[in-house]
């Protein structure tokens, strides 16, 4: 099994949001595709305070390239690999916020 990549270990961890929503990552992975984009795949689990746990597997395209290098360098800027952390926080916020409401 291959070691995972700084860019997967950063976007494994767990996150909080402002208003309490817990995400925690059971496992992520990271698909190259040969026109330089990828697909993170993320099964987690969803929960928030009193509130009973959700099971998530979300598969998010990331079509935009210039992120490449951050998801395959082994030593990636760590500013950018903290805004990509971000971005795809932001994402899977927005998309389990949309099918929760």
């Amino acid at each position: 099994m291959e070691e995972p990549t700084p860019a997967e270990q950063t976007l494994s961890r767990s996150h909080i949001t402002a208003d309490g929503l817990r995400f925690d990552v059971d496992k992520v992975s990271v698909e190259l595709h040969p026109d330089r984009t990828a697909t993170l795949t993320y099964r987690l689990r969803v929960s928030r305070h009193g509130h009973p746990a959700e099971r998530w597997e979300v598969a998010l395209p990331w079509n935009d390239k210039s992120w490449l290098d951050v998801l395959t360098s082994p030593a990636p800027a760590s500013d950018r690999l903290q805004q990509l952390a971000h971005l795809v926080h932001a994402h899977l916020e927005e998309l389990v916020g949309h099918e929760r409401a």
